[in-house]
């Protein structure tokens, strides 16, 4: 007599879609409690999983919060016909992004944090930083310190302002950093 077999699952709840909504859980709470307040305890509870599934996952806020900012940055869309094209639209890519709730002050807090902790210090270069400084050095074809320095005074500036004010640049401001910053690297 044969036997119906049916497709096997891992033991345990199913896991797909886990960081989506642990990463949205991370963004809505951040942008409702603020960064300081958002534990990873409020994180897994909005998300509706048990803590120990995030911390399988990202070892400590910090970790989580980068790879939250990662998946909600993306790749930086390096578009147009010059230089001055390209670095305009990663300057207004940027902007945008830190002005998505709860984005800026994630990025403001773990920023924050990273000054006084060496291993989130590392996990933001690595793994934050360095596709976008890669990214940036191959279309522009500038060395590492001249990259560098355009993502500090840009990223920087835009997160002073959030930290100074809890609120993005509007869209004027940003235009006039757009004027301030380009001449330098054109």
């Amino acid at each position: 007599m044969a036997r119906a077999t049916t497709p096997t699952r891992p033991p345990g709840r199913p896991r797909s879609g886990v960081d989506a909504t642990v990463f949205a859980a991370t963004l809505s709470t951040v942008h409702e409690l603020g960064y300081g307040r958002a534990t990873v305890d409020r994180v897994a509870a909005t998300a509706g999983v048990a803590k120990t599934t995030v911390y399988r996952r990202w070892p400590s806020k910090g970790a989580l919060i980068t790879a939250c900012l990662v998946d909600a940055f993306g790749p930086v869309p390096l578009v147009g016909a010059d230089r001055a094209e390209v670095l305009s639209s990663a300057i207004r890519w940027i902007a945008a992004k830190i002005g998505e709730p709860g984005i800026g002050a994630a990025f403001a807090g773990v920023f924050t944090d990273a000054v006084a902790d060496p291993d989130l210090r590392q996990i933001l270069s690595t793994q934050l930083q360095d596709p976008y400084r890669l990214a940036l050095q191959d279309a522009l074809g500038e060395p590492e310190n001249r990259v560098l320095f355009f993502i500090d005074v840009v990223v920087g500036t835009l997160l002073h302002r959030m930290g100074m004010t809890g609120e993005p640049m509007v869209d004027a401001d940003v235009d006039a950093l757009v004027e301030l910053v380009v001449p330098v690297l054109r």
